[in-house]
Parts: structure tokens; sequence; C-alpha cells
């Protein structure tokens, strides 16, 4: 039988270590992708940390695959052996829940989620079910689009839903991985665009990405400033220090919200008068389903968003999440992998 590279974790805290693994065979309604190229993501490390309830070893990770169909499950239906595809957080969903049954597929009470629940794109072959798969314009290579899989659709995703229209002042807080997608994206959208982040180092980066304004939350009250050009209609909170976000709120205008996609796991300090004085509200938003990674992966590649990457092959998998972990990538990190 064909055999395939695969960087696996055989046990919470890793480390990753590259095996032989016959190529597997999809199923029904699955399909198989040749994987050329897999983001690493900070969500891996809940694989390889252990972090995630029920997780089973040996298990691969990598939930931003960009690859080619390679071969078609039994009753898979309108996708063929060739066109270029990937796979996101979203994994697949059981079609049967409440969440379901009304289409709302991101909040499936079954939800598989691509390199937990089955292995992901750490491996030069992997199987998903079919409609987990995406596909990927001509625009973009693979290892362009692997990063908009994630952390592309979550905050394209995030700020087209946010209410906020052309015109409207939107701020993104934190610049890093997640922060300098939603920078562009908010500018191709028509927002009126504030960069907030801590330090004015980060100002040319933010003016580079199209920020109308920068607010460096270290140098004076980010509310504050924020208020000073006319209050937020929305805020697109990308940094996981939740006294960072919460310093933010007072930036709201009237009915404005707050919008978290960065997870941060200490309670957010709230101000509930600041919410209730002006009607202002918090939410959090996931990422999306497949045909969202489209949207994203289409509006990226006619306006030009890209992900800026740093790129390692699949045999450096170590070196390259021990990069995501350090916090210095700049600002994703890719593995290509063929």
């Amino acid at each position: 039988m064909p055999t395939m590279r695969v960087m696996q974790i055989t046990k919470p805290g890793g480390p990753l270590e590259m095996v032989e693994r016959e190529i597997p065979a999809p199923g029904p309604r699955e399909i198989r992708i040749k994987v050329e190229a897999c983001g690493v993501c900070h969500s891996d490390s809940l694989a390889v940390e252990g972090y995630w309830p029920g997780l089973q070893y040996p298990r691969v990770p990598g939930h931003e695959v960009a690859g080619v169909i390679d071969a078609l499950g039994a009753d898979v239906q309108g996708w063929s052996v060739g066109q270029r595809v990937g796979v996101g957080w979203h994994g697949g969903h059981c079609f049967r829940c409440d969440a379901c049954r009304r289409g709302d597929f991101i909040c499936c009470a079954n939800e598989k989620i691509c390199g937990f629940s089955y292995d992901g794109g750490y491996q030069e072959y992997m199987v998903a079910p079919e409609e987990a798969v995406a596909l990927i314009p001509d625009g973009l290579g693979a290892v362009e689009a692997g990063p908009l899989l994630c952390a592309g659709i979550t905050t394209f995703n995030s700020l087209r839903n946010s209410g906020a229209r052309g015109g409207d002042l939107v701020a993104i807080l934190g610049i890093g991985g997640l922060g300098h997608l939603a920078i562009q994206y908010a500018v191709k959208m028509g927002f009126h665009t504030v960069a907030i982040a801590r330090g004015a180092d980060k100002e040319p980066l933010s003016r580079q990405l199209g920020a109308h304004h920068y607010i460096d939350s270290q140098a004076g009250d980010p509310g504050a400033a924020l208020m000073k050009l006319g209050g937020a209609k929305v805020i697109l909170a990308t940094a996981t220090n939740n006294d960072a976000i919460a310093a933010v709120i007072p930036g709201l205008a009237r009915e404005g919200k707050l919008v978290i996609v960065g997870v941060g796991m200490e309670p957010l300090p709230v101000n509930t008068l600041n919410l209730i004085a002006a009607r202002r509200s918090v939410s959090g938003w996931p990422s999306g389903t497949a045909i969202e990674s489209e949207d994203t992966l289409n509006f990226s590649a006619l306006t030009g968003v890209r992900s800026m990457n740093e790129v390692y092959p699949l045999e450096q998998a170590n070196e390259a999440y021990q990069r995501m972990m350090s916090g210095k990538a700049k600002f994703r990190v890719v593995l290509k992998v063929s």
C-alpha cells in the first residue's frame, strides 16, 4: 500500500513526530485531499497540549488546509478530482440537531473540528466530510489560502455580520495573526477603520495595512480616543487580553457592539453601566462553514487581502509550532507540505 508522511501527536504535550502511514481511503460522502499547505494556528495547541476534551491519540493537527482533491468517496456530488480545495476549523455537522435543522451549521451540537475530531492537515493526504470542503479560487496559492480558512474567515465573517455599514467607524483591537487580516477586511469593506494596539511601533504597519487611524493604548485611554473620533459602531477584539478588551468598551458609540474573536481564558471585566447607558452590547463570533470560507477566499482574491506568513516544510512542524506559540511570528505560520 502507498504511504505518506505524517506529523502526529501521540500524547498530550507532544512533540510532533514524523511517521509513515498508509494513505487513507475516503468513505461515503468523504473527500480525500492531497495537502499542499496547512496553517499552524494557536488553536492547534488545544490538540497538541491535550486541552481538547475527549481527544483521541495519535492525532494529526491542522485546520487551515489547502490542497487538491485526490479521490472521492461514494455518494459525493458536485466535486471532482483535481479541484483546488481547503478545509477550515468547521470540519462537518450532523444535519440533525436543532441548530442544523435551522441551517445554523456552525453551531451544530455535534460539530466536527478538523484536526480534533479527525486528522487534519499536518500530513500529505487527509480525508474530510464533503460538507467541510471549500473551493479555492485561482487567484490564491495554497500557502496564501491556508490561513484564510481560519484567521481569515473568522475576521471576515464577524465583520460582515457585525451590523456595521460602509462609512461606519470600526475599530480593530490587536494587530497580530487575526488583527492584521481584520484591518485589511475592514478597509476593503468600506469601514472608517481604526487600529488599536500597544505601543507606537505598531502604527507604521497599521497604516500600511490601510488603517485610517491608529490608537496607542499605552499612550492614553483608548476608549476616550475612540470617542474623540465619534465612537465606534463596532469594535472587533482580536486580542486575548481581557483587560485590554474591557478598556475599549467605553469607546463604543450609541448602540455600538463589541465583537470578540480572540479567546482569552480569564473573565471579562465589564462595567454594566457602560452597556446600559448607551444600549451597547458584547457578543462573540465563531469562524464559519465551508460556503463562508469560499466567500472569504473569493473576497480576498478579489480585493487583494493577504496574510503575512512565515513558511516551514512539513518535517519542521515542531519548529513551526514553537515559532507560532512564541508569539514572535509575523503573523501566521504555514507548513508547505507539497
